[in-house]
Order: structure tokens, then C-alpha cells, then sequence
């Protein structure tokens, strides 16, 4: 039985050669060219590996690449610094014996950091290292809505992005949870660091807004997420009309 930790390496490198061309890499297609991007033999090659050894990488069998093994590969397959950063953490994983559950202390928010989303006119919320909402300015809570009266352990984007009732601000929602497992299959890394958000509020209608992610200080894991909209767009009007609603909630300070 392969193990998950190895399953998880293979599927990565697989998914990261097929999209490499031959002409990517400097080779040539040849005729009858039956699978998409580069073959396992002309990876290997590429990376200084013998054809049976990168196979039983892919394959999840019982490997413990090197490090310069990984370098290698990255380097054949054209991998950002992120993906090279999660092929080592894949491989990491793959090398270490199975594990008992990591347990993780509480996350706690800094009191300074309370006290900034205090004074934000801005939606903004402080999201854990698994996407556990754990405070929020005012603006934010009123956009949330019913969602600041959960119980903490259902306070989760993921979780909430799942519920029917997600709807009703969401408008994506179904589609969204709907390509979840292509997107997984796809394997893509990268370090989200900001977007767009679609909304929708009761009062004020539709509206898109930006949003940057800017880890904390001192709290390994969390991030702030700060949604803007441009000046004098109706996006900000909308925005206005949600802060000045009757239901505008205060942060959270627990």
C-alpha cells in the first residue's frame, strides 16, 4: 500500500511534467507524440536521474530523494520557488515514519492587533493557519452577518464557503465548491497573497473587492486580510452604505 505522504509526491511531479513541452526544455517533439508534456525518460534525463528511479518516484515507491535529487528535478521541470519549496516539504514527509496527530496550541490574537482592527474603517479579519476567522474589524462583522454569532469552531472560510446558506453572500459559491476537486488534482502552489472577492449584501447589492494578506507578528500562522475597493468606484459607494446600515456590527474582542 503506498503511503499517502509518497502518493502525494508522486501526484505532484506528475502533474508538474505534463505541463512541460519538449520545446520548454529545448527538445524536440518528435512524431507520435502520445502524452502531454515531457515523457518520464526525458525528465530523468533533464535532471541527471536514471529513468527507473524518477518512475518510482512518481510512483510513490519507497525513495528518499536528496536533496539534490529535488534541486534537480525542480530545475528539469522549470518549478517556481514555491512549488520547489512544497516539492521539498512533499519529499520531507515521504521520508519521515508515520505520525501520531499533531496537536497545535490555541491561536491567539495579539491584543495590538485587536486594537488596530478596532480602529480600521475597512473590512478586515485575522484568519488562522487553517482558515479559522479570529477577529474581525466592524465593517468586516457586518458583512459577515450571522457568521459572528457561530461557535468558534464553525468560524472557518472553508467550512462556511461549504454551507448552502453561503449563498447568500457568495454568490460563486456553488461553482466554487463544485471545482474544488479539479483544483486539488491540479496540484498548483503558489502563496496567496491577494485577490478579489464577489459579495453580496442585503442593503447594498453586489460588490467585488480587493484583498491583501499580510502575515502577523508574533503570531506564527495568522494572517490579516484587508478587503479595499478603488476610490469613487461603486464598489466603495456600496461599501459606505454597508458601514452606515443600522446593523453595523462591533469587532470582535474576545
Amino acid at each position: 500500500m503506498i503511503d499517502d505522504s509518497r502518493k502525494a509526491l508522486g501526484e505532484f511531479l506528475r502533474t508538474r511534467r505534463t505541463r512541460v513541452t519538449p520545446r520548454d526544455v529545448g527538445l524536440e517533439p518528435g512524431p507520435r507524440r502520445r502524452v502531454p508534456g515531457l515523457r518520464r525518460e526525458e525528465l530523468a534525463l533533464l535532471a541527471g536521474v536514471s529513468p527507473d528511479y524518477y518512475q518510482r518516484m512518481e510512483q510513490g515507491r519507497d525513495l528518499r530523494p536528496s536533496d539534490q535529487v529535488l534541486d534537480a528535478v525542480a530545475r528539469a521541470l522549470n518549478l517556481t520557488n514555491e512549488e520547489t519549496r512544497h516539492l521539498h516539504n512533499l519529499a520531507t514527509a515521504a521520508r519521515a515514519p508515520a505520525q501520531p496527530a499533531r496537536e497545535y496550541s490555541p491561536e491567539v490574537v495579539p491584543e495590538t492587533t485587536l486594537r488596530l482592527l478596532r480602529t480600521m474603517t475597512v473590512p478586515a479579519l485575522v484568519v488562522g493557519r487553517f482558515l479559522d476567522v479570529l477577529a474581525w474589524s466592524p465593517l468586516a462583522g457586518t458583512l459577515l452577518g450571522e457568521v459572528t454569532r457561530l461557535p468558534q469552531n464553525e468560524r472557518n472560510l472553508l467550512r462556511l464557503l461549504l454551507r448552502p446558506e453561503a449563498d447568500e453572500v457568495c454568490p460563486n459559491r456553488a461553482e466554487t465548491v463544485a471545482e474544488f476537486a479539479t483544483l486539488w488534482a491540479r496540484h498548483d502552489v503558489e502563496e496567496p497573497t491577494h485577490g478579489q472577492m464577489h459579495a453580496i449584501h442585503p442593503l447594498a447589492g453586489d460588490m467585488v473587492l480587493d484583498w491583501d494578506a499580510y502575515p502577523i507578528p508574533g503570531a506564527p500562522g495568522t494572517i490579516l486580510l484587508v478587503y479595499t475597493s478603488e476610490e469613487s468606484s461603486i464598489d466603495a459607494v456600496r461599501l459606505e452604505l454597508v458601514a452606515s446600515s443600522p446593523q453595523h456590527h462591533r469587532p470582535f474582542t474576545n
